[in-house]
């Protein structure tokens, strides 16, 4: 099975055998614990559940720490589950990054950074008003909404000011160009969604 649970740390830069400097994203992944293994027969559906970022018993709730004393596990921050026909592990083993190797393709999902209320060109990139004969105050207005008497009222779905950010986004296909298990290490080539201390899941790659 190769997925991971993850922090993201940062970004960096490395350089590669003919010199180039390659923009990295480094993430803290793992180690993680397997909580538990969904089955068809079971659970009508095939899955891992995977546990990450030991925590105090108190954050949690009885159920959460009943769930985890299962199989003897520590008090875990964070429970995903991973999509997998054929599961090869079993519950209490643990998950670390060197599931993973270098020139390998990946997709991490992330929680997008929120940007609060924000206009119609920051949000959806729009052109904004005139900037001369007399648009003082159109500049970074979106501009005509609909029509008059037909329909008379917005479409649903236009798009328009409101909140931006804090999004669930995934990155895809994403070269893998650093594994180190001796610190949890993965780095991977190019920007991953949300901020630095977020919590980011690395599954493999849809598209081959």
């Amino acid at each position: 099975m190769k997925g991971l649970l993850g922090t993201k740390i940062g970004m960096t830069q490395i350089f590669d055998e003919a010199g180039h400097a390659v923009p990295v994203t480094l993430i803290e992944a793992g180690p993680c614990y397997v909580t538990q293994v969904r089955l068809p027969e079971q659970d009508g559906y095939s899955a891992v559940q995977l546990g990450y970022n030991e925590t105090k018993p108190k954050r949690l709730t009885g159920g959460q720490l009943g769930h985890l004393k299962r199989n003897n596990l520590p008090p875990l921050r964070f429970l995903r589950e991973f999509r997998v026909k054929n599961p090869d592990v079993n519950e209490g083993d643990q998950v670390t990054v060197s599931v993973f190797a270098v020139g390998e393709r990946v997709d991490i999902v992330g929680t997008s950074k929120g940007k609060g209320f924000q206009g119609g060109v920051k949000r959806y990139h729009f052109k904004g008003g005139p900037k001369t004969h007399g648009a003082s105050d159109r500049t970074r207005a979106p501009g005509s909404r609909s029509s008059t008497t037909t329909p008379g009222r917005v479409y649903k779905g236009s798009r328009g000011p409101g909140h931006m950010g804090s999004d669930r986004v995934t990155s895809q296909n994403l070269k893998i160009v650093l594994v180190d298990p001796e610190r949890n290490l993965l780095g991977v080539c190019g920007a991953v969604p949300g901020a630095k201390g977020s919590l980011v899941i690395i599954k493999e790659t849809r598209k081959q």
